[in-house]
């Protein structure tokens, strides 16, 4: 019976992450892939492989915006090509994982793992024996109990279409709706129109309610309509290319193809967990803040554990439960941690919409007090060279100075929102945030940050 120290369950991001740092260590590390296409969601189609689309885009969206400034031929968007650009890329992936995992001594394992024990797995019907075990499966599309719900494109198909109809309709207000959205709502034959249709009372639920509010007045001009409160009671196809959505008021959407914009789910339903004494639900494996599932031998990282599904969150999941599986070797404890709260979230929408911490409703439930400084509607030179008319941010800033949450909508969200999240990370305070960003290079989206700080400092 073939025996290592660590069996790793995926070969995603996570999943890589901990076999090389672990192999790195002197470890024996066997890691197992039912997949067919080895390599995880982010490379093959989920954040690197839509960062193609996103690209192209968000350079048709500039040109737009500078049409009246001195750009006279507005971009166009080509999917074909970008689709081409994007496989060129994923098709890639598989065999490099491999080569890569084996060129490092680690043993790549094909075929589906189930738990047979608490030290033991079995992989089409070899048994494996091993010292610890990371679970590192991800998620895949949340099953929904609409009729009809077959029909709709996940994620990975709607990366493959080779042409972009004309109606496009997301069931679910998330993440992946509006970000899809817009790039079909900038890259279809004459853009696509994009209905999101949200059972809650508001989309995009975990971000804050005003700037959710500014993105989607922002998308309507794109094409991209969202309504709320509509539950979906069943797909049809109508004829041999159209589709049909039914709703729980009777409302009725016509369509060229539906796509699951619903969110994810663990992909942990036929582990055989129990088999190992791991506890779960339906958000996930239950971990510690050690990444210690309720067997302390075994650990979950990224998507499958009862976290937040970010791919760089997982790969620092990963990379805590490997230095945590040494420490313990070493008969030390374990000590690896990933600080949540200091980790940003960004949706690649143009504008960008990048937060980090709390909002304000969150404050609010928890008894927080806090001082505010927003701007819903910039007119910063730094938009005004860009033609961009939709961008904003609101700071959150604790009595001690301490800051509490950031958001912001920009066409760099990204990095603008990072400066606060390392600011969180490492403690440092408002004021000497406000020091810092004096300094940045100017003028740039960077140093606009000295203007959402300046309530905060006396003298500014």
């Amino acid at each position: 019976m073939p025996e290592y120290d660590v069996m790793i369950i995926g070969s995603g991001t996570a999943g890589q992450t901990a076999a090389y740092r672990l192999r790195d260590a002197g470890f024996k590390i066997g890691l197992v892939e039912h997949s067919p296409q080895p390599g995880g969601t982010c490379a093959l189609r989920g954040c690197q492989a839509k960062k193609y689309f996103y690209e192209g885009a968000e350079t048709v969206a500039r040109s737009r915006h500078m049409e009246n400034i001195g750009i006279k031929t507005p971009a166009q968007g080509d999917w074909g090509q970008l689709l081409n650009a994007k496989n060129k890329f994923t098709q890639k992936v598989p065999e490099n994982t491999v080569t890569r995992l084996e060129e490092k001594g680690i043993d790549f394992i094909r075929g589906h793992a189930r738990f047979t024990g608490e030290k033991s797995l079995s992989v089409e019907g070899t048994n494996y024996t091993m010292t610890n075990a990371i679970v590192a499966a991800g998620a895949a599309p949340a099953s929904l109990p609409i009729p009809g719900m077959e029909l709709a494109l996940d994620s990975q198909s709607f990366l493959e279409l080779e042409k972009l109809p004309r109606r496009i309709l997301f069931v679910g207000g998330g993440f992946i709706s509006f970000e899809f959205a817009h790039f079909a709502a900038r890259l279809g034959p004459s853009g696509s129109s994009c209905v999101i249709l949200e059972a809650g009372p508001r989309p995009l639920g975990p971000f804050d309610e005003e700037m959710v509010a500014l993105l989607t007045e922002a998308s309507a001009p794109e094409n991209i309509t969202v309504h709320c409160q509509v539950e979906v009671t069943g797909i049809e196809k109508i004829g041999s290319e159209k589709m049909r959505v039914h709703t729980a008021d009777n409302g009725v959407f016509d369509t060229d193809i539906v796509v699951h914009g619903a969110g994810r789910s663990p992909a942990i339903d036929d582990l055989d967990l129990e088999n190992a004494d791991v506890t779960y639900s339906k958000k996930g494996i239950s971990v510690d803040r050690f990444m210690t599932t309720s067997n302390p031998r075994i650990y979950a990282v990224g998507d499958c554990a009862d976290t937040i599904q970010l791919a760089r969150v997982a790969d620092a999941e990963a990379g805590a439960a490997a230095q945590n599986i040494q420490k313990r070797r070493s008969g030390m404890a374990a000590s690896a941690t990933v600080a949540y709260s200091s980790v940003p979230s960004l949706l690649f929408t143009y504008p960008q919409y990048g937060m980090v911490g709390e909002t304000e409703n969150k404050l609010e439930e928890k008894a927080i007090s806090y001082r505010k400084n927003q701007n819903m509607r910039l007119e910063w030179p730094t938009y005004k060279r860009v033609g961009l008319t939709s961008a904003a941010y609101k700071i959150l800033v604790g009595d001690q100075g301490q800051i509490l949450g950031a958001h912001i909508l920009s066409d760099n969200a990204s990095g603008m929102i990072q400066t606060f999240s390392l600011a969180m990370k490492n403690n440092i305070s408002v004021h000497k945030l406000h020091e810092q960003c004096i300094l940045a290079p100017y003028p740039s989206r960077e140093s606009d940050l000295t203007y959402m700080l300046n309530s905060f400092v006396p003298g500014n």
